[in-house]
């Protein structure tokens, strides 16, 4: 069975167009053709099941890139973290105390919530290894607030931090004035 192709043919003032018209009539059905030489049924199955397999290997790939920048991000966000608490200062007002409680609060409450966090990374393949470097990320987050607050003279790292529990030095000797002139 062959389809039938209407040609037309088209005058204008400019040039000459031809169209082919190739759309099915309602009352046509599309015709059964043979397979072409050469075609094979298998080598289809074959490159379906290879299609198949490339888009799970994607799909792989995809998760654990996922997976890694999740795992990743305390560690990305240092350098910004870095910068922000240069520009806050080393002395003690309302600002840099804030971006300080900040650096304190965010970590632990990532750490805190960090069984969520893993139930996203669970289907990678490198689960261990992500688990350990989004642990690692905070607590590098952790220690750049506590450096933060020992450079603000936070932290009681002097002997004169701790007066108030020295208990006063006991006199050995009193020695009283000597003569009137």
């Amino acid at each position: 069975m062959t389809r039938d192709l209407d040609f037309k043919y088209k005058s204008n003032e400019k040039n000459q167009i031809w169209n082919i018209d190739v759309g099915l009539r309602r009352d046509q059905k599309l015709p059964e053709l043979a397979a072409p030489p050469g075609f094979s049924s298998d080598r289809e199955r074959s490159i379906v099941s290879d299609v198949k397999q490339t888009q799970d290997d994607n799909h792989n790939n995809l998760v654990d890139k996922r997976s890694w920048d999740i795992a990743l991000g305390p560690i990305k966000s240092l350098p910004m973290n870095v910068f922000i608490m240069y520009m806050a200062g080393s002395h003690i007002s309302i600002f840099p105390i804030m971006m300080v409680g900040m650096m304190f609060f965010r970590p632990i409450q990532a750490l805190m919530g960090i069984r969520s966090t893993m139930r996203m990374l669970e289907c990678s393949n490198q689960y261990a290894l992500q688990t350990v470097m989004y642990t690692l990320g905070n607590f590098l987050s952790l220690m750049l607030a506590v450096y933060k607050c020992n450079a603000m003279g936070l932290l009681p790292t002097h002997p004169s931090d701790w007066l108030a529990f020295v208990e006063p030095q006991q006199r050995m000797e009193f020695v009283d004035g000597g003569m009137r002139l």
